[in-house]
């Protein structure tokens, strides 16, 4: 039965309602003057000018044109706004504003204390203390960078909780004299739950390149997903620096009389860990639940994976699906009840199920020429052949189903998903189960997102998306398929924020998904 206009309307405004009308826009330049309106023909000139304007309304959106501006105090952001008309705090399309903190003598650069607001496309560099600190929940900060500050490039603390971190880059933080806490990414101390890190890049940080530890923060949740880290516990220099602790993802812990207590729910997928000076992922004593799916570890000092210690009575940790490469090892045998499912480890008794060690030869390169290089027009992650599994790999179709995307039989070992063919048969028998439309992935997205579907007969096969409206706005596929599990890309660029339904139509049936676009 198909869901009509109405019935569609009825659940969106009941679940997920984005308010439409009019939105002021204003404009900050480094040609500007803050007695200015705030036209894009007559700007204001600092950015603490057009976040304070009483007339500034959720919805609104302050353009800051490309330059460098040079600040020596906190630019704060303190506005509340609304859930689903967020505040947007854009770089101009095209240019690169440049906000350059080097005359600051204490705090943050930019301080992100107000809710639901969406910042995209800034730098902020040579803070006194964190380039951008977020200290308010369910606010988006996108394809930012924040580097060259004397703390860390960015930190989630006092409580923020649903903040989505995307595509952002954090690199060359280092606190003066030691470098023992800049990180790039510091999800810590007293952060709130539920916020989300996916496709954002840490390198060379003095500490380390995510750090999950708490004071005095318990049960808190934290997922990061597609993620890069690698170099950390070295210089911009390239030296090491052995007062940081130089790991990759630091998933949690706790110091003094807490040390043993506190569980930050940490949760990793597609992630790529090399080069850190000590650790590629590690527990450092956090005592929650620890999740980590097709993460890659390649060339770490120390570990590529190690949670050595226990967790709390109820908690685990869980590892499928991962890669150690090179001279590192892994130590994993401290968690009574651990789940591993084909990693490539060696089989032994801290792990029950896994395929044979990790060649150079399973791989396209080990060159990381790239892993720096600019990102893609939409701001994902660059195209690398670092780490791809090469033609013929062991690790391909090698293993467990954990929910994540994939393409052939099974999914691969590792961050990276084989690239292939779209259409991947699958008729070994027993492989394909029934007629299914799986969840995309990510969501939210902006503005790709892959669909993925399963069929277990070959037949005609119909992918639609559809507005909250019931209006067909996309046609992925109408083709006859073979028995097999499919992905498709969408790319929703040219289209609106908000909640948007894939309709997949085969063997007689047809499955939904909700999908939401925010910008």
């Amino acid at each position: 039965m198909k869901l009509s206009a109405r019935v569609l309307t009825v659940f969106f405004l009941c679940s997920f309602l984005f308010t439409v009308g009019s939105a002021n826009q204003y404009f900050v330049a480094t040609t500007g003057v803050d007695t200015n309106p705030g036209t894009i023909d007559l700007p204001f000139l600092t950015l603490a000018k057009a976040v304070g304007l009483a007339t500034l309304l959720p919805g609104d959106t302050i353009y800051i044109r490309g330059g460098t501006y040079l600040l020596g105090s906190t630019v704060s952001i303190s506005k509340i706004g609304v859930k689903d008309t967020l505040y947007h705090l854009f770089a101009y399309p095209g240019e690169q504003p440049v906000f350059n903190f080097s005359a600051q003598t204490s705090s943050d650069g930019i301080k992100v204390n107000g809710k639901y607001w969406h910042l995209r496309g800034l730098e902020s560099c040579y803070a006194a203390h964190n380039g951008i600190a977020i200290n308010g929940s369910y606010n988006i900060i996108e394809n930012c960078s924040v580097h060259d500050n004397r703390n860390s490039g960015m930190q989630l603390g006092n409580g923020a909780s649903n903040n989505r971190i995307i595509n952002c880059d954090s690199y060359y933080n280092f606190d003066p004299p030691s470098g023992g806490n800049a990180d790039g990414f510091s999800p810590k101390l007293d952060v709130g739950t539920g916020n989300y890190f996916y496709g954002c890049r840490s390198w060379q940080n003095s500490d380390d390149g995510w750090d999950g530890y708490l004071r005095p923060s318990d049960s808190v949740y934290t997922t990061i997903e597609n993620c890069w880290s690698f170099m950390n516990g070295y210089l911009k220099s390239g030296s090491p620096i052995a007062t940081g602790n130089g790991n990759g993802f630091k998933m949690g812990g706790g110091d003094n009389s807490n040390s043993l207590q506190l569980r930050h729910y940490m949760t990793l997928k597609n992630c790529l860990s090399f080069d850190n000076r000590v650790k590629g992922f590690d527990q450092n004593n956090d005592r929650g639940t620890m999740i980590l799916y097709n993460c890659t570890g390649y060339r770490n000092g120390t570990y590529n994976f190690s949670v050595p210690g226990p967790v709390r009575t109820g908690e685990t940790l869980i590892i499928k699906n991962c890669i150690s490469m090179a001279s590192s090892g892994v130590t994993l045998g401290g968690v009574p009840g651990a789940q591993f499912a084909t990693n490539s480890w060696p089989v032994g008794s801290a792990y029950p199920t896994a395929v044979t060690s990790a060649a150079a030869g399973d791989f396209i390169t080990l060159d990381t020429a790239g892993v720096r290089g600019p990102r893609k027009a939409d701001g994902n992650l660059p195209d690398i052949t670092f780490m791809h599994l090469a033609p013929g790999s062991q690790f391909i179709d090698a293993g467990t189903d954990v929910g994540l995307p994939f393409t052939g039989l099974k999914p691969d070992l590792g961050c990276f998903e084989q690239s292939g063919p779209a259409d991947v048969p699958m008729d070994l028998a027993g492989k394909i189960s029934g007629f299914q439309l799986s969840q995309n992935y990510p969501n939210p997205f902006n503005p790709s997102t892959h669909i993925s579907y399963q069929i277990a007969k070959s037949g005609l096969v119909t992918l639609k998306v559809f507005d909250v409206l019931g209006r067909e706005v996309a046609v992925l596929v109408h083709e006859v398929k073979s028995s097999g599990k499919f992905t498709v890309d969408w790319n929703a660029a040219g289209l609106p924020s908000g909640l948007y339904f894939s309709r997949c139509e085969s063997e007689n049936t047809q499955q939904t998904i909700k999908m939401i676009l925010m910008k």
